[in-house]
């Protein structure tokens, strides 16, 4: 959608990103049961659409009300027995990280330098220990705009016959390619206020047979995102305790538009949209991720020339626009820029205009 001046700040953030008025009105639908013939139908014809956006065919989908941090915990949770290795190369992939502790599993980080990618080689040596069950990657480092190589290190995880793939693709499902049955991903995660383009408050999953087998044997997994649990009510086209109706009708909605654009049509308009934040990044400061790693959906943007992120941001929102400042440790050396979902790139070329004037008027 065009970034024209409305009622509120257009959003480029990394998340939530800018809802069309057209799923947000879906949002407005009078609820209906989650009990009933209707949520079931709804379900029914929702399973099959979301299936191609992961790119399986036979994983379990199921549908949660909860952000995606819940469902780090149930990757986790039903699927880990012994230890999980978890790459750390940003401050969402060390959050993962820190989830694995605080539900009490063996864990350990792998770390990676803010602003690189994981390296395949680096989690073949250590799967090649035999202590790990477990690999948890997150895909799209959004704190740093970083896009891990899925492809090279499912081929490492493969190797190990025992391990199980766990993928947050929060920030790069619907906005670059996951292949989940291609990565041999077992599971897969992500909520839908990102390349989805739908208000915040929901995730979606898949979950392939092995990880339901792990999650079989496990105890104490919890009940709200037991998968078994999961997988019983959603054979059946229900959801397993009451969900955000409104949200559903978003997610039919908007899997709709996506169809009618096509995946593939949609993949390469985020990378349009990434070569002209790189572009008005590069010649104005400097990109922060390394360059065979940055990402199609989020722009990290190093503040080399120092300038005052939090007043940048400020005089962004007089104009109508909203964009993040760096994440933890990056505040103020980073900023980013969100370009994923709906946004055009017309409607991205008027934020980077309002971004040049604001550069010329207030930090010449």
């Amino acid at each position: 959608m065009p970034a024209t001046r409305r009622d509120h700040k257009v959003l480029f953030t990394p998340g939530p990103t800018e809802v069309d008025p057209e799923i947000l009105r879906e949002m407005a639908r009078p609820v209906i049961g989650h009990r009933g013939v209707e949520m079931q139908q709804l379900i029914k014809d929702l399973t099959p659409r979301l299936r191609p956006l992961f790119g399986t065919r036979a994983h379990d989908i199921f549908l949660t009300t909860c952000s995606a941090t819940g469902l780090w915990e149930a990757a986790l949770r039903n699927c880990v027995a012994r230890r999980v290795l978890v790459p750390v190369c940003g401050a969402f992939s060390e959050r993962f990280y820190e989830v694995a502790l605080a539900c009490g599993l063996e864990a350990d980080p792998l770390h990676v330098e803010s602003g690189r990618a994981v390296q395949a080689q680096g989690i073949a040596d250590m799967l090649a220990t035999g202590r790990y069950d477990a690999v948890a990657l997150v895909h799209n480092e959004t704190a740093t705009g970083v896009t891990n190589s899925l492809s090279e290190i499912a081929e490492a995880v493969r190797r190990q016959g025992d391990v199980v793939f766990l993928v947050d693709a929060v920030s790069s499902l619907g906005g670059i390619p996951v292949e989940v049955d291609r990565n041999g991903i077992d599971v897969c995660l992500a909520s839908v206020q990102k390349c989805l383009a739908l208000p915040p408050g929901f995730s979606i999953c898949a979950v392939s047979q092995r990880a339901l087998e792990r999650s079989a044997r496990r105890v104490g997994k919890g009940y709200y995102l037991d998968f078994v649990r999961l997988k019983s009510f959603f054979d059946r086209n229900l959801p397993m305790a009451t969900p955000s109706v409104s949200h559903l009708f978003a997610l039919r909605a908007q899997m709709k538009r996506i169809e009618a654009e096509g995946l593939e049509a949609r993949y390469a308009r985020h990378r349009v949209l990434a070569d002209l934040a790189r572009a008005w990044a590069s010649a104005r400061f400097a990109l922060f991720a390394e360059d065979k790693a940055r990402s199609n959906t989020v722009t990290c943007v190093a503040n080399t020339r120092a300038i005052d992120v939090a007043r940048f941001i400020q005089e962004l929102a007089a104009r109508g626009f909203a964009i993040s400042n760096g994440y933890g440790r990056l505040k103020e050396a980073t900023f980013r820029l969100g370009h994923m979902g709906d946004h055009t790139a017309d409607g991205l070329r008027e934020l980077l205009g309002a971004m040049d004037a604001i550069l010329s008027e207030v930090f010449a």
